[in-house]
Parts: C-alpha cells; sequence; structure tokens
C-alpha cells in the first residue's frame, strides 16, 4: 500500500505536503457555541441549562409545555450566566460536565444514565428529563443522548407538538 502524506497550509497560507516531524491536530468533539445573553429578569442560568431564544440574542429556560418556549437553541455552557450577562451555549458536540451539574439540570443522582435520551421537560423551565412528554398539548423535543455520567452528546431534534 503506498503512503500518501496530507496536504496542509503552511505559513504562508500556501498549501504543501505535511513536513517530516510535523503532526495534525484538531479539536475533537468539541461542542458549537455560540454566544447569548440571559434575559431572565432575575434567575441565573447553569450549566446544561436548555434555552430558547426569547429576543435577538436573548435566551431564556426552555421548557415542553408550550410551543414558544420549546424551540430550544441549546444548552449553557458556562457554568453560570447571571441574569443580564452574556455567556455561551452549545448547539451541538458532546457537552461535558460533572455528575453534579448533570444531576442539577436532569434530576439525576450520579449523572446521566449512559445511553439514555435526554428530553426538554415539560414540568420544570431549565430542565431535561429521560421521560418524553406523552400528554397531549406539550411539545416532544429530545436534546441527545448520553455517552457518559459525565458527557451528552447534544443533537437537537426538532420539537413536535403533542
Amino acid at each position: 500500500m503506498p503512503i500518501r502524506k496530507p496536504l496542509v497550509l503552511g505559513d504562508d497560507g500556501l498549501p504543501q505536503v505535511l513536513q517530516p516531524g510535523d503532526s495534525l491536530s484538531a479539536p475533537t468533539n468539541a461542542p458549537s457555541l455560540r454566544s447569548a445573553i440571559n434575559g431572565e429578569s432575575s434567575a441565573a442560568l447553569p450549566f446544561g441549562t436548555p434555552v430558547y431564544a426569547s429576543s435577538g440574542t436573548q435566551v431564556k429556560r426552555a421548557q415542553a409545555n408550550a410551543k414558544a418556549t420549546a424551540k430550544v437553541a441549546g444548552l449553557v455552557y458556562d457554568a453560570s450566566i447571571a441574569a443580564g450577562a452574556s455567556g455561551s451555549v452549545a448547539q451541538g458536540g458532546i457537552l461535558v460536565g460533572t455528575t453534579a451539574q448533570w444531576d442539577a439540570v436532569a434530576g439525576t443522582t450520579g449523572g446521566l444514565a449512559v445511553g439514555a435520551y435526554y428530553f426538554l421537560d415539560a414540568a420544570n423551565p431549565g430542565k431535561l428529563t429521560a421521560t418524553p412528554p406523552t400528554t397531549a398539548g406539550q411539545v416532544n423535543v429530545c436534546i441527545g443522548s448520553a455517552l457518559s455520567s459525565t458527557e451528552l452528546e447534544v443533537d437537537v431534534e426538532l420539537p413536535i407538538l403533542l
């Protein structure tokens, strides 16, 4: 089998063959982030909180009890975003938190359940649940699946009105 060398961009911006001793590096599974402003009047948005775009770049806690609040823009990436402050929201990729952080947002003990799918909670704003909503008038939104007790693969699905 022939040995092939990848093309890379050199310091001058022109393509060149990967030079001996050089290596390729790229972030793997890094979440796709966007900047947002916490639009809640007095509540901080902790890590992992599902949010929806309420106005412009402002976000609020998402909830699966109505179509308007179930259009999830992503999950809070920062440890916390104070009311009125700017922060980052993960729109896709693998979001890594502590078991305590996931317990707070998913109502679990010991973090996420490996292999479980997590949905937007209909009863509690800004929370996730492993039980999908089934009541008429609620909205089913799959947020992602747990790769481990501390990793959620964020892949927000389109909302389905029940």
